[in-house]
């Protein structure tokens, strides 16, 4: 049996250069989203030093931080595409089961909130026309979406968007009927479903 050592070095110039290289493009995405280092490690629930080593390259952080923080960032697909990717030529692997639409439907709305958050922090003036929505959606009389409608009131009141984008049961319920998605602009929400239309191609060709 191969003795495979404990620590998490990378042996190959090429993957120090991708760590590397990821964790500059995450630094990159932290700074155009005018998040602090301070803000965004409270967000993943993680320590400013290992944000700092996450952006840097380094390979010490388990993967799963890595995970958190493109999710924390609003890039999902970004990771959804190398999950579902084609493994290389000669290379095994597991059989993909095809996204179902639940699943679909669910990295849809997922990806238009955080599009949405990555919107409201560029521009907190839209919080406005979320305003405006509820109002209208609360003259409607259904008194089976009222918990929802005055949740979403409480959330836009106290800009809590990481419930929005939160991998909670709570979370993806609120999305199922929230006025985030009417920030977007039409293009915008056409090219979200059509990565998730790849995604669930690509998915259903490697099963």
């Amino acid at each position: 049996m191969l003795n495979m050592p404990a620590h998490s070095e990378l042996s190959l110039p090429v993957e120090r250069q991708l760590l590397t290289q990821l964790g500059e493009r995450l630094r990159r995405a932290r700074k155009s989203r005018a998040l602090s280092s301070v803000e965004l490690a409270r967000q993943v629930g993680i320590s400013r030093t290992t944000l700092s080593a996450v952006e840097s390259g380094d390979p010490s952080p388990a993967f799963g931080t890595y995970v958190r923080v493109l999710s924390a960032l609003g890039m999902v697909a970004d990771l959804a595409l190398v999950a579902t990717s084609h493994p290389a030529p000669g290379v095994e692997s597991e059989p993909v089961a095809p996204m179902d639409l639940h699943r679909a439907q669910d990295l849809q709305s997922l990806l238009m909130h955080e599009e949405a958050v990555r919107l409201l922090r560029a521009d907190p003036s839209l919080v406005v026309r979320l305003e405006q929505t509820l109002s209208r959606w609360s003259m409607r009389d259904d008194p089976n979406s009222r918990p929802l409608l005055q949740r979403w009131i409480d959330i836009v009141a106290a800009r809590d968007w990481a419930m929005a984008t939160a991998d909670t049961q709570e979370a993806r319920q609120l999305r199922q009927a929230s006025p985030m998605a009417t920030l977007l602009p039409q293009e915008t929400r056409l090219d979200i479903i059509r990565k998730v239309k790849t995604l669930k191609e690509r998915a259903r060709a490697a099963s």
